[in-house]
């Protein structure tokens, strides 16, 4: 069987982050990471914890989340296999901002800072493209902020169940998504309480256009869902 690190350098080496970087950065790298197993439910940082390094996630899902003055928590985002959180702190030298907690049984790598630091210092390719991911998150940010502040709620839950199969959403054909995590954990990232989310559901499947089934939801009718109001 491989060794734990053989199988964290070949994750590493897959990443869009690690990608083309040598084998011998890669080594470097995952000298310096460690892996985390962590239980679903379990908290992996606390807001206000210091930022030692980034994670990323291996399997299983991270939600980010805040929790506001009236006590109401509210999903930041969500965290799949292949993506990572907390880069722009540890350059910032911030604490955590948000708590990070396993919504499934997950495996997480942690990446040291000292060993991104010393990765930045030796290869200016590596920069790069730490630069260009934190730059799409902070797209993705803007998009999201934009989406909550301009967009209705019936818009928001309609372009959130089109982006869940990008290339299915762009035929004309039936196809079915399935929610990633629960209704409630879906409603606080479009911004949205849980029975908004569940009454837009209901008016869009009274409407014809889609089937909801526990977290599937039948796409029935992609061309008039697109044009929806």
């Amino acid at each position: 069987m491989p060794s734990p690190k053989i199988r964290t350098q070949a994750f590493l080496a897959n990443l869009p982050l690690f990608r083309e970087l040598s084998g011998d950065e890669v080594d470097r790298i995952a000298l310096g990471t460690t892996e985390h197993h962590v239980p679903r439910g379990a908290v992996v940082v606390n807001k206000g914890d210091p930022v030692e390094g980034f994670h990323l996630v291996v399997y299983g899902q991270v939600k980010l989340s805040l929790t506001t003055p009236q006590g109401d928590e509210k999903v930041v985002e969500i965290i799949g296999p292949g993506f990572s959180f907390g880069e722009a702190l540890m350059f910032l030298g911030k604490p955590y901002i948000v708590t990070a907690t396993a919504l499934a049984d997950s495996l997480l790598l942690h990446v040291a800072r000292e060993t991104v630091f010393e990765g930045l210092a030796r290869d200016t390719q590596f920069a790069r493209k730490m630069l260009a991911g934190l730059s799409r998150k902070l797209h993705g940010l803007v998009s999201d902020l934009e989406s909550v502040t301009l967009k209705t709620g019936r818009e928001r839950v309609i372009g959130y169940l089109l982006r869940q199969d990008a290339d299915a959403a762009e035929s004309d054909a039936p196809f079915t998504v399935t929610l990633p995590v629960s209704k409630a954990i879906v409603a606080s990232r479009l911004n949205l309480t849980p029975e908004h989310f569940s009454r837009i559901l209901h008016e869009l499947a009274s409407d014809g256009l889609i089937e909801v089934a526990g977290r599937d939801v039948r796409i029935a009718d992609p061309i008039r869902l697109r044009a929806f109001p």
